[in-house]
């Protein structure tokens, strides 16, 4: 199971966030070989937020040889167009290193605020999802976005995009995945590892009942896990205190579901959580440190993914 970083986009204390961190956080994982790293989206949150696309261009050239991955984007709130311009732009600046990781969003404030109805996110980011394929991928177009163009074209990527579809889970948004998705990409603090492994076995069926031989056998689908709060420390009493203090006024639950699902304790704590994830055929791991993001990570990589291993 390979390791990406999220950027430190959100202000998780409430201050505004620190772009030397987002640079600091990229040198860092680099530097300590983590496979890529990664931001997410909103139009607006509860907390000062930085823009994700820009954020993953304005440090691909510290970037090395990792991935850059949104986790996730949202085409049906951006425009299907406007999010395969700037996913092309970044492809260009990162040739065959981005990982389009989309999803509908789950933000009514953010649909008010681009004019979607909440209540049609579902047909409307199926439908912006298709567009999308087409203009970052290898799919064909929908008729109607090829008569638009008019023989106008966006930067084309050095090679396809791949586009990974999110899904807590549900049934249907894992038929999603099986019928659009190059991978999945699972929610740390809305699943769990065993929800995880029957998710996979559920891609499954579901990848068998298309009967599309152009769709990859299950093994070679990333499966792949965003949003893992991380906080490693020695102290239960300091983990508790980030648990509440921190990350439930941050995602607005309720610290009790958060506990046994984010990797907020100690190093046997977070080792025990992500090879539960290893077992379950996760191919990928976000971590977002809670602050002290350097720090944090070398503390993964030291004293975590050993345990992981083993």
């Amino acid at each position: 199971m390979e390791v990406a970083a999220h950027l430190p986009q959100v202000a998780t204390s409430g201050d505004r966030p620190d772009v030397g961190r987002v640079r600091e956080v990229v040198d860092a994982a680099r530097d300590l070989g983590l496979a890529g790293v990664c931001a997410n989206d909103h139009l607006t949150f509860h907390r000062p937020w930085l823009d994700g696309p820009t954020l993953l261009a304005a440090v691909a050239d510290r970037a090395g040889g990792m991935d850059l991955a949104t986790t996730v984007a949202l085409p049906s709130l951006r425009g299907p167009a406007q999010l395969a311009a700037a996913l092309t732009t970044l492809a260009t600046l990162a040739p065959g290193r981005v990982i389009a990781g989309v999803g509908p969003g789950s933000s009514a404030t953010d649909h008010a605020l681009a004019g979607v109805p909440f209540d049609d996110r579902w047909q409307q980011f199926e439908e912006s999802l298709l567009v999308l394929r087409g203009l970052v991928g290898a799919d064909p177009l929908p008729a109607r976005w090829v008569e638009m163009l008019d023989g106008s074209r966006l930067v084309e990527p050095p090679a396809p995009v791949p586009v990974w579809v999110a899904s807590w889970g549900s049934p249907a948004g894992l038929r999603r995945v099986a019928r659009w998705g190059d991978g999945w990409l699972a929610s740390a603090y809305n699943t769990s590892p065993e929800a995880f492994a029957e998710g996979r076995r559920r891609l499954a069926r579901e990848r068998a009942r298309l009967d599309r031989p152009d769709l990859p056998d299950l093994p070679d689908l990333p499966a792949a896990v965003a949003t893992m709060w991380t906080w490693v420390t020695d102290d239960p009493v300091d983990a508790e205190r980030v648990l509440v203090d921190v990350l439930a006024p941050l995602v607005r639950r309720d610290p009790t579901e958060l506990r046994d699902r984010v990797c907020v304790g100690t190093p046997e704590h977070c080792a025990d959580l992500l090879g539960r994830y290893a077992a379950a055929g996760c191919s990928r791991i976000h971590v977002w440190p809670l602050g002290d993001e350097v720090a944090q990570l070398a503390r993964l990589v030291d004293d975590v993914l050993p345990r992981v291993r083993a």
